[in-house]
Parts: C-alpha cells; sequence; structure tokens
C-alpha cells in the first residue's frame, strides 16, 4: 500500500481486521519488513500497521524540499497517523524508530493511546555505538561516494561487523542483507540518504530538549530493552522507565537491539499483553 504526504510517497503493510491499531517504526537503514515476525504473531487479533519511512532503506525517493532531519521524519510520522485516521495507538518503535516515538511523545501525540519502546536512542546516545557513528560519518560523502563506500554492504561478512548490522542483530542477516538494495540500486534514494544523515549530522542532541518534556506523557509505557544490548545502553531503559509517569521496564535476554529480529514471538508477546491491559 503507499499514501501520498507532504514528503512524497510512503509505503506500508495494513493487515486490517477490528483488533487494537499498533503501528510499528523502523530505524535508519531499514523497512518495515523489521516487524514481519512480531506481526505474523499479533496479525490475529490487531491491526497492524507498518510504514516505511524515508530513513534510507526507502524505494521511493522524497520530494527534493522534503524535511529529511529526524524531527521532519517524527512529523512525517504523525502525518501518517492522521492521514489514515488512526486513532487510539499502541505505538511501537526500535533503534532510532523508538527515537522517533519519543519525539512524538513529547509533542503530545494525541492520537496515540499507549507506547512499547524497544531498545532505542535515548537522551544523548546519537549517534549510537560503531554503527551510527560511522553511519553519520559517510553522510558526508557526496551521494556518488556514498553509494561506492556502501557496496561493501552486498557482503555478509562487512553487514556482520560492528560497523554495520553486527551489534544490532544476531540473528537477522538475511533481512539486512535486503534493506541496502533500494540506496544501491538508485541515485535518488542515495540522496534521500545522504541529506538525512547529514542533518542527523549536525543536530546530534536532537533527543534532548524533548526528553525535558516526556514526563508530561501520561499514558501507559512499556520500555523493552534487550539485556545484551551493546549499542543501546541498558541504563538508558532503566531511565526512561523512571521518567514516563505510566512507564515500566522489561528486559529481553538473548538479543541486540533489534528486538524483533532476534526474538520476534517474545516482543510480540509483549506488545499483545500490553494492549490486553
Amino acid at each position: 500500500m503507499q499514501v501520498e504526504l507532504s514528503a512524497g510517497t510512503v509505503e506500508y503493510t495494513d493487515t486490517g481486521g477490528p483488533g487494537p491499531v499498533v503501528v510499528l517504526v523502523h530505524g535508519l537503514l531499514m523497512t518495515g519488513s523489521l516487524w514481519d515476525g512480531p506481526v505474523a504473531d499479533l496479525a490475529d487479533g490487531h491491526r497492524c500497521v507498518v510504514p516505511t519511512l524515508p530513513l534510507g532503506a526507502h524505494r521511493h525517493p522524497m520530494r527534493e524540499d522534503a524535511d529529511l532531519s529526524l524531527p521532519g521524519i517524527a512529523r512525517l510520522l504523525g502525518e501518517f497517523l492522521s492521514r489514515l485516521d488512526l486513532r487510539d495507538v499502541t505505538l511501537v518503535g526500535v533503534d532510532t524508530g523508538g527515537a522517533l516515538v519519543q519525539l512524538l511523545m513529547a509533542d503530545g501525540a494525541s492520537r496515540v493511546g499507549r507506547v512499547v519502546l524497544g531498545s532505542c536512542e535515548a537522551f544523548d546516545n546519537f549517534p549510537p555505538g560503531l554503527t551510527g557513528k560511522t553511519l553519520v560519518a559517510t553522510g558526508k560523502l557526496s551521494p556518488g561516494l556514498f553509494g561506492a563506500f556502501m557496496q561493501q554492504m552486498r557482503l555478509r561478512a562487512v553487514r556482520r561487523l560492528p560497523i554495520a548490522f553486527g551489534w544490532l542483530t544476531k540473528r537477522g542477516d538475511a533481512t539486512t542483507a535486503e534493506w541496502v538494495r533500494p540506496l544501491l540500486a538508485d541515485a535518488a534514494i542515495r540522496r534521500d540518504t545522504v541529506r538525512m544523515l547529514r542533518a542527523a549530522g549536525a543536530d546530534p542532541g536532537f533527543l534532548l530538549e524533548p526528553t525535558e518534556r516526556l514526563p508530561s506523557f501520561d499514558r501507559p509505557v512499556l520500555v523493552a530493552w534487550a539485556s545484551e544490548d551493546r549499542v543501546m545502553p541498558l541504563d538508558h531503559g532503566k531511565r526512561l522507565a523512571v521518567l514516563l509517569p505510566k512507564g515500566e521496564l522489561v528486559e529481553v535476554a538473548d538479543s541486540y537491539t533489534l528486538l524483533p529480529l532476534d526474538r520476534p514471538a517474545e516482543f510480540a508477546r509483549l506488545i499483545r499483553e500490553f494492549t490486553a491491559r
């Protein structure tokens, strides 16, 4: 499915159905396929809506005047909820998707009834880990040189390095291979990705001021953090759970940052139990 938003065409999947609406948000250089495992478990009893945002693995180039800063993409996510008229949403984010969710929470998120924050950027942790620092650094290259550098990501051995996806997922290499294809094949996607990375690099403290407003978010929040995370500190998950008035922390074992890839059934179970309360 596709929807036309102010920045351009955004693809999404929607399982339909009458159950609670769950909107699932991916991170940098990822697509909505991050959520295939949890959605397979959740679709019986939930309406799962999964956008692919312009974070570097999207297939439709954005307009040249689109705001591709992370705050701009968070506003695009809010526009997506509005355009589809989604209400009382359970908004779920992991990796940079969790940062986008926090930006919406700080602005009130009137269409959101509850939130699940998987392991994600928080406080001053941007760019996070070797992966984030490498990505933001490559954004300083021209789109052509960026594309040449990213050609290495065709190789599994490179994708498994700590500077790539190696510290983000234990088990999701087949999915990460899919994510790099659009920017390798399409110069316009490389242009978007470089614009997004440059904007992110120019504003590394983009979460600091919004974080001060998170205590005003008065709806339930489940903070589900990978206990073995090497990129998103577990202490940040604990701090978020304390900061949020209705926050609670659950640690998930045997996973790196990308819980939907490493522990899809467990993450789906946590979401299902949370929405059922």
